[in-house]
């Protein structure tokens, strides 16, 4: 069981904004459990605090911008990237101005301090959102494109296109996280010299130069201009005799466009606010189709407070039914757990199938049979005695006795053919043989039934 993380101490940078030109300082902090990713304005009197989830992005032009109550900091992504990749869950964020800095356009700076301060583990195991099934967004204004298939770990694959003889077609993929800081984080972001003109109109990139963006001059322009556009950004005049990059670094990859469109993409995504078991395959992305993409996973999860565990009947159980009765004192009709799929040091999965043969079905109801709620919680308090008393040495000289059951909520009914899927995890680490743990019971992917439970492990005489 993966368990979430923060940062083990504090990390600053400084630099310019990329739209604003100011002078930024930037500050990283450890956050406690649950938190997630959060940004304070500390150049506010008030120091307003806004979450950075998907629903919170309120502008999309070349960057993503999170606000709430009309305050707003903006070019977030690089960060949130660089965070995502390196498994942080939780993260305060405290910055004085209305952006990120931009420093050299990529997630390298980031990534470097991160891995200087160092990744503490904490306490809750982390929350996955697991992609069950296909999910795809279309932008038909675009032609962009972002479909996200099951996978047993996180990856990307990102293609784009632009009509551009200089850049046209290209894609980088991403199999292993691990990988981003070698391979990912230092691919800058990219602009085309044809649309520096009308971005300043806009009153963006101000804080642009050739050093913290990839600048394309792939449209014949006339000298004047080009002489315009760089007395605007306060930038050397540089004599360009050939279509081509024109960066006074050169490219840190021969795709680094592709490879920064992945930076984007997983930057928008992390604004979900869990980590991704899945496959990413974008074409043509930005930022839009991203928060796109990610305001419906974050639908999704508010439908579905959490998610059913993965069930593949064909895999071999961690415990099957003759292990299970040597741990539980239960006997036909009253032993309610078939099988363990999944077994950690704080949660537990088990199986229970529902047969039109169960006992109770003769007299609840005979005419429309449906297990009756309290066999449901027990069924849940079963699975977690299974989980308590994989803890301990010699399980079979223990017993475990429910003292408290809260917060029991039936969703649906259960029926004859339905499969119960059972996870119980720890709320708190056991204590004086006292444990306490939270219990679901899916059919499917829908929720039926949950619990609270707390227990104590007793040595039988």
């Amino acid at each position: 069981m993966q368990k979430q993380n923060t940062l083990a101490k504090s990390f600053s940078l400084k630099g310019k904004g990329l739209h604003t030109g100011l002078s930024i300082n930037i500050a990283f902090h450890p956050a406690p459990d649950n938190h997630g990713y959060k940004i304070k304005r500390i150049d506010l009197e008030e120091q307003p605090v806004i979450d950075a989830l998907a629903e919170n992005v309120v502008n999309t032009q070349r960057g993503t911008v999170v606000a709430r109550n009309n305050v707003q900091v903006g070019t977030i992504e690089h960060a949130m990237a660089a965070l995502y990749a390196a498994g942080i869950d939780n993260c305060l964020i405290e910055v004085d101005a209305p952006e990120f800095p931009i420093l050299d356009g990529s997630s390298r700076f980031f990534v470097e301090e991160i891995q200087k301060a160092g990744i503490t583990e904490q306490n809750t195991p982390k929350d996955f959102y697991i992609v069950k099934h296909k999910i795809e967004v279309r932008d038909e204004e675009t032609g962009s494109s972002i479909i996200m298939l099951p996978d047993d770990k996180f990856g990307i694959n990102v293609l784009i296109s632009f009509n551009s003889p200089v850049l046209s077609n290209q894609f980088a993929t991403l199999n292993d996280i691990n990988e981003f800081p070698s391979e990912i984080a230092a691919s800058r972001t990219f602009v085309f010299v044809r649309e520096v003109e009308m971005l300043l109109k806009n009153n963006l990139i101000k804080g642009g130069d050739l050093d913290n963006a990839i600048v394309i001059y792939d449209q014949e322009m006339p000298r004047e201009t080009l002489k315009s556009l760089a007395g605007e950004l306060n930038i050397p005049y540089k004599d360009i005799k050939s279509l081509g990059y024109i960066n006074n670094e050169p490219l840190m990859f021969d795709n680094e466009p592709a490879r920064h469109k992945l930076i984007d993409v997983i930057g928008d995504i992390a604004l979900i606010g869990k980590p991704i078991r899945g496959r990413i395959i974008a074409t043509r992305p930005g930022h839009r189709i991203n928060n796109h993409l990610a305001r419906t996973i974050r639908k999704d999860i508010k439908q579905n407070d959490i998610q059913a565990p993965v069930y593949e009947p064909n895999a071999i159980p961690v415990m099957d039914v003759n292990r299970i009765k040597e741990l539980l004192p239960h006997r036909y009709p009253f032993l309610l757990v078939d099988k363990i799929i999944e077994i950690g040091a704080n949660s537990i999965v088990g199986i229970k199938n529902i047969s039109v043969n169960e006992p109770f079905f003769q007299g609840h109801f005979p005419q429309e049979p449906v297990m009756p709620g309290v066999l449901l919680v027990e069924a849940m308090a079963q699975t977690g005695g299974l989980l308590v008393l994989n803890s301990v040495d010699e399980p079979e000289r223990y017993s475990t006795y429910f003292l408290k059951i809260d917060q029991v909520k039936f969703r649906q009914k259960v029926v004859p053919g339905d499969t119960l899927i059972l996870r119980l995890a720890m709320i708190t680490p056991i204590r004086r043989n006292i444990s306490t743990m939270k219990g679901y019971v899916f059919v499917g992917e829908k929720l039926v039934c949950e619990a609270e439970f707390m227990a104590q492990v007793i040595k039988n005489k």
